[in-house]
């Protein structure tokens, strides 16, 4: 009895040493500084967690408004929605930028088949933004497969009179799916560009996904410097169809394909950058500016793509304010429009900003997707991404183990100089091509808690963004 006694007493004298040993440890780690930060991250994740607000308003944008693509009644509506609810939160001042952006419009549903053994084949289809529509009674013709656009360019003129499909599915060995995305993407933004300089009648291709389904992806192509006349339809098909049409061209190479789209390019529509923010309480002078882009595709309800990075973007400001934290810098949220097919609306807000003689010091983009966050990517001078990545110690126990050198995003990108501090917003990136610019993109694909827990992170490096970073070439206004 008396040894077990001993052996109880040695264990807990043992366990209270560690943990006077840890506290030592950890009292080294962060300095007194460091220790007042943690402290507000910490405050910032409470308040998101159990105060926040972005998973209504995401509810709010895509049940009530839906897919907002450029120039679309639902864009108009989701410009007059982000000025609401920037003047909800309380900011310090709300204004509307004024932008020019494409009025691309799908038209009717497209329709795909091919007839093979006597038995006929529907194709899950959608027209790529700005492609021209088939003719009235669509386009018929034999089917050529190729994997690259190098591929498709040898084949010249054996191309005309023929539908060309790219068919290379993403490379699943590559962890990151943004990876595996960029590359593929050039199949589908420049196909039609090189198949319609030799005659084809059309162009179709794989959807741009890791997963196997029966939901095709749209997204953006162009017709480079290609003449009108030349311009051909194309359309992306679902990943399942390009696998089935696959095995089925190797069984019979001369199978025809049918399909038709009916969208057209009107002429530029008035829209709106929404721009809101609280002014720095030291160096109002000095910006740093978070946002997301507000347009989306229209087959769904763009909640990943990009509502969640809208919703998180605004939720910063607000918790800020919620925590009475108050930023030495200007904190700016801007909603961007018509990033997926233009990206007028960053142009826009960096040429106008440049005019201005604005200074922005820093930026924060999320256009990722709403999944559990892993860190940030940093494009930013050496001094600066070395200041960035000694925060992974306050990061870290929040899963934000990434912060690694690499691009921001398409709306803060223009802003990008010498001694401008841009960040993107990096969530786990296994689901988002799932969803990318399809009519599965909605509001019950996203996670509440992994949307808030976005929101933390981003206001977490916003608040050591404003609080540490300086810029060497200050503007005075």
């Amino acid at each position: 009895m008396k040894n077990i006694l001993l052996f109880i007493s040695v264990f807990f004298l043992i366990i209270s040493c560690n943990q006077k040993q840890e506290t030592i440890i950890n009292s080294k780690k962060l300095s007194l500084e460091e220790e007042k930060d943690s402290t507000n991250i910490k405050t910032l994740f409470n308040s998101a967690l159990t105060d926040g607000k972005s998973y209504e308003w995401l509810r709010d944008l895509t049940q009530n408004i839906g897919g907002r693509l450029s120039g679309s009644p639902e864009a108009a509506k989701s410009v007059v929605w982000g000025e609401k609810i920037m003047k909800e939160v309380g900011l310090d001042s709300v204004w509307l930028q004024p932008v020019m952006v494409p009025h691309w419009v799908r038209g009717e549903k497209e329709a795909a088949s091919y007839t093979i053994n006597g038995v006929e084949r529907n194709v899950p289809i959608c027209a790529l933004g700005f492609s021209i529509a088939t003719p009235k009674s669509g386009v018929l013709a034999e089917v050529i497969e190729v994997k690259t656009l190098e591929e498709a360019k040898t084949l010249g003129n054996k191309m005309t009179g023929k539908i060309v499909f790219f068919n290379r599915p993403f490379d699943d060995q590559l962890i990151n799916t943004f990876s595996a995305y960029g590359g593929c993407v050039d199949q589908r933004v420049n196909g039609a560009a090189v198949c319609g300089e030799f005659g084809a009648k059309g162009v179709i291709v794989r959807s741009m996904t890791n997963s196997v389904d029966d939901f095709p992806h749209t997204g953006t192509m162009s017709y480079g410097d290609l003449p009108k006349e030349k311009y051909i339809p194309t359309a992306a098909i679902s990943s399942r169809a390009a696998n089935i049409l696959s095995a089925d061209l190797k069984q019979n190479p001369n199978l025809k394909l049918y399909f038709k789209q009916s969208c057209k390019t009107l002429s530029d529509a008035p829209s709106f950058n929404v721009i809101g923010e609280i002014r720095g309480s030291e160096t109002p002078e000095n910006i740093v500016v978070v946002g997301g882009h507000l347009d989306s595709w229209d087959l769904g309800e763009g909640a990943h793509d990009d509502g969640t990075g809208i919703v998180q973007s605004l939720e910063v400001a607000y918790l800020f304010k919620k925590n009475n934290i108050k930023p030495k810098n200007t904190l700016r949220v801007v909603f961007f429009m018509n990033e997926e097919n233009g990206t007028r609306g960053a142009k826009k807000y960096a040429e106008l900003s440049k005019l201005n003689k604005e200074n922005h010091i820093g930026g924060l983009e999320s256009d990722a997707g709403g999944h559990t966050p892993r860190g940030f990517s940093i494009d930013a001078n050496t001094v600066n991404t070395e200041l960035l990545q000694s925060w992974k110690k306050l990061l870290s126990p929040y899963g934000l183990h990434d912060l690694d050198k690499g691009g921001s995003g398409a709306d803060i990108g223009p802003l990008k100089g010498e001694n401008v501090t841009l960040v993107g917003y990096r969530p786990d990136s296994q689901r988002y091509f799932d969803y990318h610019h399809t009519s599965t993109d909605t509001f019950d694909k996203v996670n509440k808690r992994e949307l808030e827990l976005g929101s933390a992170s981003m206001a977490s490096i916003i608040y050591l963004m404003d609080k540490y970073l300086y810029s060497n070439t200050p503007v005075k206004l």
